[in-house]
């Protein structure tokens, strides 16, 4: 398994075996993710000033840390986020995150917003949580009542709502006799903004598996001014009167990769697509892997998803570490801004750049290092090793009578995951622990090679004979 940050934490790095290679193991250590009384270990982390350190042991023995900030404009930011799995040093993965843009269009083309960049969701809109919006740790940092904070006094407020709760079955499996079986558990660090008669809940969920969520969750009232005809909205109320505008919710996180601490980054597309042939008993589909060398625009399709790896950070297995973006379910969009200054057909689903400090929106940037995603994509033609994952997922929202109100959450949402951070799961369990690869001892292939008599036995006909039973 990953056993934490070697050199930063004072842990030496290994050769893998093989001389000059380049590539470097994690060595084990006996120091976890929490001190010996059980309380989470941020000892590591390079807050900025002001920022809020966090952390939180999962009931797997895995734990969490990062740094927590408001920013004006974009809400929440979690910055130096590091995950341990069990009995494991903390591994840094991500160096900021937050929200980059949120455009909302309306159906009948009387109105767009682009939220963050004009309203923004820190400051005043930023709301103070009561215990009926959360029911874990509520912590405060110092956020402004009134404007920008730059002038009288800024109060402590308390914003984030912090909860763990349990996340369902973890997994399980009954082989030879005996149950392996477990729940997971999950950390929800939310805060809630208001903008105009929406009001947005900013959630992110890391699970005990090391995954992670970021959502926008949407809630409030509609838009009591914005009402069209049949094509352009949906009927709210008494008969066919009114009709409610549909719209959309176009939304861009910005995810600055840093897996390892100063490792370099490579990132590849995954497709699998079928061959049109077919095999003895299923057709075939053949997987593949597509490096992306420089900052480019990508849409999602079936079967596909991307990675960001740091190729000289290896697992046990040496395996070079790595997280998988997910998109699931998304309205795929284009900017409206970006139609206006690029032209159509310039959407993408994930975008990936190097670092700018400059390069903050998705949209409406300012400071002449480009307004968009599509110029930091045009005007960078090296090699992609600094990594930043703008990640686009759309929401179009048709009014419904039960948005009345005020209108239950509605969410959207995409994942990232571990792949191949450690050389089994992040928490396997004791009698688990020597299955790493083809199992040496398995009740499914134990004896099944050979007959009674010591004769090599084909498992094809095996398995047709295992069919015929079934249908008998």
């Amino acid at each position: 398994m990953l056993t934490g940050m070697a050199g930063v934490l004072g842990v030496a790095l290994l050769l893998t075996g093989c001389a000059n290679t380049g590539e470097e193991e994690i060595a084990p250590t006996a120091q976890a993710g929490a001190d010996v009384a059980g309380e989470p270990d941020t000892s590591h982390l390079d807050c900025a000033e002001g920022a809020l350190p966090l952390g939180q042991i999962m009931s797997s023995g895995s734990a969490w840390s990062m740094c927590f900030s408001v920013d004006p404009k974009r809400g929440m930011v979690l910055s130096d986020v590091h995950f341990a799995p069990a009995d494991r040093d903390p591994v840094r993965l991500i160096q900021e995150m937050t929200l980059a843009q949120m455009e909302v269009p309306y159906d009948d083309g009387e109105r767009l917003t682009s939220d963050i960049t004009e309203a923004g969701f820190g400051g005043m809109r930023m709301h103070t949580l009561t215990e009926d919006e959360c029911t874990g740790e509520r912590l405060g940092l110092e956020i402004p009542n009134i404007g920008d904070g730059e002038h009288g006094s800024t109060p402590e407020r308390e914003v984030l709502c912090s909860e763990t709760q349990d996340s369902g079955l973890a997994y399980r499996s009954h082989a030879d006799g005996q149950l392996t079986v477990a729940r997971g558990d999950e950390w929800r660090l939310s805060t809630i903004s208001k903008v105009g008669w929406y009001e947005y809940i900013s959630e992110y969920t890391f699970g005990s598996d090391g995954s992670i969520r970021p959502a926008l969750g949407a809630t409030g009232d509609l838009s009591p001014v914005d009402y069209t005809d049949e094509e352009h909205g949906w009927p709210i109320g008494d008969g066919d009167a009114d009709y409610a505008a549909s719209h959309s919710h176009n939304v861009v996180w910005r995810i600055h990769w840093g897996l390892g601490e100063d490792e370099d980054m490579v990132v590849e597309q995954y497709d699998a697509e079928p061959t049109g042939e077919m095999g003895s008993q299923s057709p075939i589909v053949e997987g593949s892997l597509t490096r992306i060398d420089e900052p480019s625009l990508h849409e999602g399709d079936d079967r596909r998803w991307w990675r960001v790896m740091a190729p000289d950070l290896l697992n046990a297995n040496d395996h070079p570490v790595s997280y998988e973006i997910n998109l699931g379910v998304s309205d795929s969009f284009t900017f409206v801004h970006d139609e206006h200054h690029h032209g159509e057909d310039v959407g993408y689903d994930v975008a990936f750049t190097n670092h700018d400090e400059c390069q903050v929106f998705a949209t409406r940037n300012r400071g002449g290092c480009g307004r968009s995603v599509q110029d930091y994509v045009e005007d960078d033609s090296g090699t992609l090793d600094d990594v930043v994952s703008w990640v686009a997922v759309g929401y179009h929202h048709v009014p419904r009578d039960e948005d009345q109100s005020p209108m239950e959450l509605h969410w959207q949402s995409f994942t990232m995951g571990p792949r191949d951070f450690t050389s089994t799961r992040a928490d396997v369990p004791e009698e688990r622990e020597g299955i790493d690869g083809v199992p040496e001892d398995s009740e499914f292939t134990r004896g099944l090679d050979e007959d009674e008599d010591g004769r090599d036995i084909d498992l094809d006909d095996l398995d047709d004979d295992l069919d015929l039973e079934e249908q008998d």
